[in-house]
């Protein structure tokens, strides 16, 4: 039998994507979205930038939720250890990308931090994956994917709004999903598997991770916001 889904304030479903190349880019645009942006992502790309924990510091002291996206791949004992390590920092999230073994290891270094499983990256489409080995359709992978993933004791995955349908309903409302790859608009950009906010919402998503979208926008903070409304509007139907 299904769990209930969790009660998720409105305004934290938003994750936005603070990836930036340095530590002057990122504090400016935490200033310029202010309370419009509760959940920030740290990926790679600040990671590199040498002051990923004086940013996560920065956001905590702010009252901020943090999402370290580093898809965390290596051996069990390794992963488990980088887990220990980000569960120190307060985080809330943080991505692994990998097979049983890892995503076991991670999940019982976690303490408090939630764990979500890499399912398919949304800049994958069909003849990606066929190019990468897997021989099933995306659909069938994802869900492979999430069964394992909570099953070995991770809170949720990362995951194409597209799949969050069957993900709810072949996959306990236990499992957390987050949805990458959410456009408000058509996007010519690197991402292929996407869906507006408002169907990702209704479709059972619990959280959207937007990033250029808000960043690049002539105004990021009118941006998170109508990304809020939108949300809250589909949360209300």
């Amino acid at each position: 039998m299904n769990a209930p889904k969790p009660d998720i304030p409105a305004r934290d479903r938003l994750i936005f994507a603070l990836d930036v190349p340095d530590l002057g880019q990122a504090q400016s645009l935490i200033r310029t979205l202010g309370d419009s942006v509760n959940f920030y992502k740290l990926g790679l790309e600040v990671f590199l930038s040498g002051h990923y924990f004086d940013l996560l510091a920065e956001l905590r002291s702010a009252g901020k939720k943090v999402f370290a996206d580093l898809k965390l791949f290596d051996i069990p004992a390794t992963v488990a250890a980088a887990v220990r390590q980000l569960a120190r920092h307060r985080i809330d999230f943080c991505t692994v990308h990998g097979n049983d073994g890892m995503l076991r290891a991670a999940a019982a270094a976690k303490g408090d931090m939630k764990i979500l499983a890499v399912t398919a990256l949304t800049s994958l489409d069909e003849a990606d994956l066929k190019d990468l080995g897997f021989q099933c359709d995306t659909a069938t992978l994802v869900l492979s994917r999430a069964r394992r993933a909570l099953a070995l004791g991770c809170d949720g995955v990362i995951s194409s709004g597209l799949e969050v349908p069957a993900l709810r309903r072949e996959v306990d409302h236990r499992l957390i999903a987050v949805c990458p790859g959410i456009r408000p608009v058509h996007n010519d950009d690197d991402q292929r598997r996407v869906v507006t906010p408002a169907r990702a919402i209704r479709d059972g998503a619990d959280y959207l991770v937007i990033g250029r979208p808000i960043r690049d926008a002539d105004d990021p903070r009118a941006a998170a916001e109508a990304i809020q409304s939108e949300i809250a509007d589909a949360l209300a139907r």
